[in-house]
């Protein structure tokens, strides 16, 4: 006699998506530490931005993190735009993270270089880089809190995304102001706020998504035996 048991893959495009959208922070986090782990040039993580890591002679490794994390970033964006039902302009929250990974590839094109004495500067363009990333991840949350409102499965995760963006919006706009200007009154403190602002804001909010869509994503099929 036949019988059937319930399989779970995890196959479709969505799926996929949602193990880029959760792989995208981690490798790059995992990037950046390990660098900072070998720098003996006076690099601080507390002082310095991410981006710094670029204005050496192995600074093509941060320039290929940022690419890596464009690629996974974009792939969620789509797959997420393809798990959450639609609405009218749905459409903007992926599109802002397909921008903001359109920020990471402008960090790879224009990095930061340094100067006679060691330091890392902006030759220019690459504060355009920072500008669309920190605005562009933060206002997607935004967004697309209120296309997870309209959907039952996502609801539960509305309020928590619309808070993380708000959040990221204002980490934005005091890095902006009062932490990566020379001169400005947190700039020793600069690097520690950005990662504070990825590691404890924006990534944990791209993960939680992107855990939500694979759990969602995943379909019970049927197999005789």
């Amino acid at each position: 006699m036949a019988t059937t048991s319930v399989l779970v893959s995890c196959t479709d495009f969505p799926c996929w998506a949602a193990r880029t959208g959760a792989a995208g922070p981690l490798v790059f986090t995992a990037g950046f530490v390990l660098q900072e782990m070998f720098r003996r040039d006076g690099y601080s993580p507390i002082a310095d931005p991410i981006s710094a890591l670029e204005a050496d002679a192995s600074g093509w490794i941060q320039q290929v993190n940022f690419l890596v994390f464009a690629a996974l970033l974009t792939t969620f964006a789509i797959g997420l735009h393809r798990g959450v039902a639609a609405t009218r302009f749905g459409w903007a929250g992926p599109g802002l993270l397909g921008v903001a990974a359109v920020g990471l590839v402008l960090a790879a094109v224009f990095p930061l270089r340094a100067d006679a004495a060691g330091n890392a500067y902006d030759p220019g363009n690459h504060v355009i880089a920072g500008v669309t990333f920190f605005s562009c991840s933060a206002l997607a949350l935004v967004v697309l809190s209120r296309r997870f409102a309209a959907d039952p499965r996502w609801r539960s995760l509305a309020s928590y995304v619309a808070v993380a963006g708000v959040v990221g919006l204002g980490c934005f706009v005091m890095l902006g102001r009062f932490a990566m200007p020379d001169g400005s009154a947190l700039h020793d403190v600069a690097g520690l706020l950005q990662r504070c602002t990825l590691l404890l804001v924006t990534f944990p909010a791209l993960v939680t998504i992107a855990l939500r869509l694979r759990r969602l994503a995943r379909r019970p099929t049927l197999r005789a035996s």
